[in-house]
């Protein structure tokens, strides 16, 4: 069959799905994967990959209807062109114009990765009702024929329907999340030296960067030899984003390192003691939280879907209610009290990442109900097509 795969991002398609495009390739699929970016170590890697790439510009953050109209014109004329057997799409427009573009151009399988339901469906949003309600009517509109709706937690599936973008009819699984590479994102020892504590995070003040800051305030004056790594890229066009001029003055206060965006966080990793992400975005399962698990990093995130899914408190992580810069602060200090207890608990993180997130299992899982985990049939042959359900996480 042809797969085709709508992204938000170019660097997504290798860094979070990577692992997904190759085994739809493993499993003899033509696979071609799409973003609005064009970046060239990202299309040499897919090309070693064997995996196809199509350029279709986007406005990422815009909220230009004429914009997604024309976004919307060039997914219905890629997939004219390409004529793929399935659609699968993830992240906000991808899914919304990728899943309208479908029912136009009549692909019957579209499959939806719902990583998260973002910034309209936060509490930063709360006011906006209007957009709110526009977002819900276009979801509404992509998924009404979607063959399956993967959630990354439960409470998305709620939400969902609570909001009208789904029925109790629709086929909606619980997977859990993308997965991550345990190879790849190998555990490593505990290091020696000062007490780091890492955060991995786009530049919003809804992932929590400003309780981060406020809380490394409030450790310093109990523990002057802590470390605060902040590793990410500001998003001064997104509603909630910071930009580089607030960052250079937490810098210049020497309340934390800023290390600009990395593809590689591996050893950022490495010289954490603990990971750190104190988000209130409406996330579905943060990657970062799995990488920091699957590393030997024991979590602090807080209390609120799509974060609290991995973390069993006091074993693996520790869960902190949202927008509390003193409770995130009592609680790095609490990490870094008992070396023993922090690598125990390092130790439970990993075995966590290993035994519910590798994703090897994850991807079997997603090509088994999309039903791809095995070649094109023959010209002619039924597809299968699952009944309504609801599929508890594996």
């Amino acid at each position: 069959m042809k797969v085709l795969v709508l992204s938000s991002l170019a660097w997504s398609l290798v860094n979070f799905r990577g692992r997904l495009l190759t085994d739809l390739r493993d499993a003899g699929h033509d696979v071609i994967a799409c973003a609005p970016d064009d970046d060239p170590a990202v299309r040499a890697r897919l090309a070693q990959m064997g995996v196809g790439f199509a350029l279709t510009p986007m406005d990422r953050a815009g909220t230009n209807p004429l914009a997604d109209l024309m976004t919307l014109a060039r997914y219905v004329a890629l997939m004219l062109r390409e004529r793929p057997d399935v659609v699968i799409a993830y992240t906000q427009k991808p899914i919304v114009l990728g899943g309208i573009a479908a029912r136009i151009a009549r692909i019957s399988r579209f499959h939806v990765l719902m990583s998260g339901l973002g910034y309209v469906f936060s509490d930063a949003a709360a006011g906006r009702r209007l957009l709110r309600w526009a977002t819900c009517r276009a979801y509404r509109i992509a998924v009404a024929r979607a063959a399956t709706i993967f959630v990354f937690n439960g409470d998305d599936r709620r939400e969902m329907i609570a909001h009208g973008i789904i029925g109790t009819s629709h086929y909606v699984v619980q997977v859990p999340g993308s997965g991550v590479d345990i190879e790849h994102f190998a555990a490593r020892p505990l290091p020696e030296g000062r007490p780091t504590f890492l955060m991995i995070a786009r530049l919003m003040r809804d992932k929590g960067i400003g309780e981060f800051v406020e809380a490394a305030r409030l450790v310093r004056d109990h523990r002057t030899d802590a470390r605060f790594q902040l590793v990410g890229r500001p998003e001064p066009a997104n509603p909630t984003g910071i930009g580089d001029a607030e960052i250079a003055r937490w810098v210049d206060a020497g309340l934390i390192e800023h290390i600009p965006e990395t593809r590689d966080v591996r050893p950022y990793l490495a010289a954490a003691h603990v990971f750190v992400l104190p988000s209130y975005y409406r996330e579905g399962l943060p990657r970062t939280l799995l990488e920091a698990l699957a590393s030997g990093r024991p979590v602090i995130t807080t209390d609120l879907p799509g974060c609290r899914e991995p973390v069993i408190p006091g074993v693996n992580g520790w869960l902190v209610p949202p927008r509390d810069a003193p409770a995130l602060a009592a609680t790095m200090l609490r990490t870094i009290a008992d070396r023993g207890v922090l690598a125990a608990m390092a130790r439970a993180a990993r075995e966590r990442a290993v035994t519910h997130y590798d994703v090897a299992k994850v991807n079997a899982q997603l090509l088994a109900i999309m039903h791809l985990d095995r070649p094109s049939p023959r010209p002619g042959a039924e597809i299968p097509v699952a009944a309504p359900a609801l599929a508890a996480e594996g």
